[in-house]
């Protein structure tokens, strides 16, 4: 299942913008792909369904999540976030990855492979 995160649970489960130092601190026990959104935008829309079927297919290896632009936007900037969707690929031991645009189930599941490393 998506979980949708807010600032506050973003900084337990991912990572503390505000306490970093510049530095990428992940929180999470498994890699994970956090989607930014908007509720209005319409490749959002489209990309939701396909993330909760990765979110299914990978349960228990990956987590996926959502941050809503419009009512996070602090979070959003923190991450430069200047077009929607835009994804985050988060590994487990490496600097994460941000993609912007629409992805299809193929694509991601070629970056869940190559970036995240799960197979």
């Amino acid at each position: 299942m998506v979980k949708v995160l807010n600032k506050e649970s973003f900084k337990e489960r991912v990572h503390d913008i505000e306490d970093s130092k510049g530095e990428w601190n992940f929180k999470g026990d498994k890699p994970c792909i956090i989607d930014f959104y908007a509720d209005w935008c319409q490749p959002c829309k489209m990309l939701a369904p396909i993330l909760e079927d990765i979110a299914k297919e990978y349960d228990g290896k990956i987590d996926v999540y959502k941050v809503n632009t419009e009512s996070e936007q602090e979070l959003s900037a923190s991450f430069g976030i200047r077009s929607i969707p835009s994804l985050l690929f988060v590994p487990m031991g490496a600097s994460p990855q941000m993609a912007a645009g629409m992805l299809d189930k193929k694509a991601l599941k070629s970056v869940i492979t190559d970036v995240l490393k799960i197979k």
